[in-house]
This record gives structure tokens, C-alpha cells and sequence, in this order.
């Protein structure tokens, strides 16, 4: 089960509800918060580490399908288990198709919401490792000179050094040497990866046709 770090934050106004799953959570050593409603929970600071909702879909007021669909107008991407005692095939269609790791009816088995909040907070710690190595990638490019800089989106486009050298009227060693030195910068063991990295910063627009 997830980490020390991990937490699973659990919106139902079912108190019986609420009693149950941080019951049955806390039995497990996982870190729960619970809140009767939407307000309650929008009002609240999210934990730092991985974290997943779990969320009743049919409350007063604010719908759990409508914070989804705020979350995602806000890019607070939280992974999201939507559990209901109204078996509904239309919202539980248009849930997943937003993104839910699961959709379950109560009265749902304990091992199948573990499942899903196992999955939610693994795929919830991926991205947030994936966004910290983003941010490390930038901070590397960031440190390249303007002529590095410029040199490595010509290699993502895929310009070869004498054709960079013509487009921006320098030596091709003197290419060879910016991109030895960008490379080091950026931590790229090859082109390919310098080219891979350069995707990931989207250096280079979609449309942009590689040589």
C-alpha cells in the first residue's frame, strides 16, 4: 500500500460513510482527510504528497461531477475514485471519460476501493515525479547561453551542424563546440536524448517537419 507521504482525501455527506472509509483506512496506516461537502473541501489546503479523492457523485449542491470538472478547469490534477448509491451508467461513462480511476456502486467491496486508491495514488505520485523532472529540465536549459540555446532547437529540429553553421553564419566547429557545451549543461548523453529532452520542453512546435 502507498507510502508515509501518501494521502487519500475522502468527500461524502454520508457521516456513516465517512466513518467507514477512515476507518477502514486508518486500520491500514494511511493518512485520510474527510470533509462533509465540496465547500468544506475547497476551503482546505491539499497535502503536498501523492494524494486521490475519493468522491461521492450525487450531494447537495455542488455535484461530484461538477468538481471534477473544476478541477480540471483549474489544472489541480487529482486522481479521482467517484462512488454513488445510484447505479448510473450515463454519469459513471461520463466520469471515466474525464479521467476517474474508478467508478464503484455502493455498497462497493473494501478491496475494490483499496484497488482504485492504489491505483490513484501511484499514478498521482508518477506525475508529480514527472513534473519535478520538468522542472529540473527547464532549470538546466535555462542555464544554456542564448547561442546554446538557439543551437539546441536547430539539433530538435533537426539540422545538421554545417546546416546550422550556414543558417546562423558561424563556423561549424564553432556549432560542434556550443552543442558539446549545451549538452553537458543540459546533462544529455546523446543527441537522441538532447532531441528527447527538447519534446519534453516542447522546444520545437508539432507542426515543425524533422529533417
Amino acid at each position: 500500500m502507498p507510502g508515509a507521504d501518501s494521502t487519500v482525501l475522502v468527500i461524502d455527506d454520508d457521516p456513516d460513510v465517512r466513518t467507514s472509509v477512515g476507518r477502514l483506512l486508518r486500520s491500514l496506516s494511511i493518512n485520510v482527510q474527510l470533509f462533509a461537502s465540496i465547500p468544506d473541501f475547497l476551503k482546505s489546503d491539499l497535502p503536498d504528497g501523492p494524494t486521490c479523492l475519493v468522491l461521492d457523485i450525487r450531494m447537495p449542491g455542488q455535484s461530484g461531477l461538477d468538481l471534477q470538472r473544476e478541477l480540471a478547469a483549474s489544472n489541480r490534477d487529482i486522481p479521482i475514485i467517484f462512488v454513488t448509491g445510484h447505479g448510473d451508467i450515463p454519469m459513471s461513462v461520463q466520469a471515466m471519460k474525464r479521467g476517474a480511476i474508478e467508478f464503484l456502486t455502493k455498497p462497493y467491496r473494501d478491496q475494490d476501493l483499496l484497488d482504485a486508491i492504489q491505483l490513484g495514488l501511484s499514478r498521482d505520485r508518477e506525475r508529480r515525479e514527472t513534473d519535478k523532472d520538468l522542472v529540473s529540465l527547464r532549470e538546466r536549459f535555462a542555464s544554456l547561453s542564448p547561442r546554446e540555446r538557439e543551437i539546441v532547437i536547430q539539433v530538435a529540429r533537426g539540422r545538421l551542424s554545417k546546416q546550422i553553421a550556414h543558417d546562423i553564419g558561424i563556423a561549424e566547429a564553432t556549432v560542434k563546440v556550443h552543442r558539446s557545451r549545451a549538452m553537458q549543461k543540459m546533462q544529455a548523453g546523446s543527441l537522441p536524448e538532447l532531441g528527447r529532452m527538447a519534446d519534453k520542453l516542447k522546444l520545437v512546435p508539432d507542426t515543425t517537419q524533422r529533417a
